[in-house]
C-alpha cells in the first residue's frame, strides 16, 4: 500500500511542479526573472518556463498608463494664487529598471509630476499660463521624462487639464479683457479716420486739378439726392456764381434815377 501511494504521488508531483513553473504572458506584458534573488533577465511575452524555488519573476505592463494628477495649490510668479490639476501618459520602456530602481513606479511618476506641476508653473506669470499652455505641456514632459528615465519610464505626454481661478480674479481678467477690446477699438476707428482724411486729401487735389469733374461730381450728387425721399433738398450753389449774382444786383440803378 507504501509503495503504491508512493508511485501514485509521483504523477501529481510532477503536474504540480510543470504547472508552478510554466508561465504565459500576452503581448504587451514583460516578466523580469530573479534567480535566487539576483536579477537574470527579462523574458516574454508568450510561454516561459520557471524553476520553481529557484526563479521567481514580476509581471510589468507596457501599455501606456495614464496618471490623473490632483489638483495642486500653485502661486504664480506675479503672486496670483490658483488651482491647477494635469494628466500624465507613461509607459515602461526597460522593465528591469522599472522593477529594481523603484519600488512602486506608477506611484513614484504620480508623486514627481506632482511636485514639478508646483515648481514649472511657479515660474510663469498667469497671462502666460492661460495663454501658453501648450508651451508648458511640452517643459513639463521634458522635465518629468529627464526624471523617470534612470526608472526606465518614458513619459510621453503631459495636459494640463484646468485652471481654477477665484471669482475675484475672474472678474478683473474680464475687465482687463474689456478694455483691451475697447482700446482695439479706437485704434482701429483712428487709423480709419487717417486712411479717410489721406483719400479725402487725394481726391480734392484731382478735383481741383480738373473742374470738370467737379461738375460731374456735382450732378452726381443731385442724381443721388432726387432718389432719397425726403420733403426738402437743399442745391449747393458755387460761390463765384453767387458773387457773380448779388454784384450785378447792386450794380442795377435805383428807381427814379436816370439809367
Amino acid at each position: 500500500m507504501y509503495w503504491q501511494f508512493g508511485y501514485g504521488f509521483i504523477p501529481i508531483l510532477l503536474i504540480m511542479l510543470v504547472v508552478a513553473s510554466v508561465r504565459i504572458l500576452r503581448e504587451y506584458e514583460r516578466a523580469v526573472v530573479f534567480q535566487l534573488g539576483r536579477f537574470w533577465q527579462v523574458k516574454g511575452p508568450g510561454l516561459i518556463i520557471l524553476i520553481p524555488g529557484i526563479q521567481q519573476m514580476v509581471r510589468v505592463d507596457l501599455r501606456t498608463v495614464v496618471m490623473d494628477v490632483p489638483e495642486q495649490d500653485v502661486i504664480t510668479r506675479d503672486n496670483v494664487s490658483v488651482k491647477v490639476n494635469a494628466v500624465v501618459y507613461a509607459r515602461v520602456v526597460d522593465p528591469q529598471l522599472a522593477v529594481i530602481q523603484v519600488e512602486n513606479y506608477l506611484m513614484a511618476t504620480s508623486q514627481l509630476a506632482q511636485t514639478t506641476l508646483r515648481a514649472i508653473l511657479g515660474k510663469h506669470e498667469l497671462d502666460q499660463l492661460l495663454a501658453e499652455r501648450e508651451k508648458i505641456n511640452q517643459d513639463l514632459q521634458q522635465v518629468l521624462d529627464v526624471q523617470t528615465d534612470a526608472w526606465g519610464i518614458k513619459v510621453a505626454n503631459v495636459e494640463i487639464k484646468h485652471v481654477d481661478l477665484n471669482e475675484s480674479m475672474v472678474r478683473a481678467i474680464a475687465k482687463q479683457a474689456e478694455a483691451e477690446r475697447e482700446r482695439r477699438a479706437k485704434v482701429i476707428h483712428a487709423k480709419g479716420e487717417l486712411e479717410a482724411s489721406v483719400k479725402l486729401l487725394e481726391a480734392a487735389q484731382k478735383l481741383a486739378q480738373a473742374p470738370q469733374a467737379m461738375q460731374l461730381r456735382y450732378l452726381q450728387t443731385l442724381t443721388a439726392i432726387a432718389g432719397e425721399k425726403s420733403s426738402t433738398i437743399i442745391f449747393p450753389m458755387p460761390i463765384d456764381l453767387i458773387s457773380s449774382v448779388l454784384d450785378r444786383l447792386t450794380d442795377r440803378p435805383k428807381s427814379g434815377e436816370p439809367g
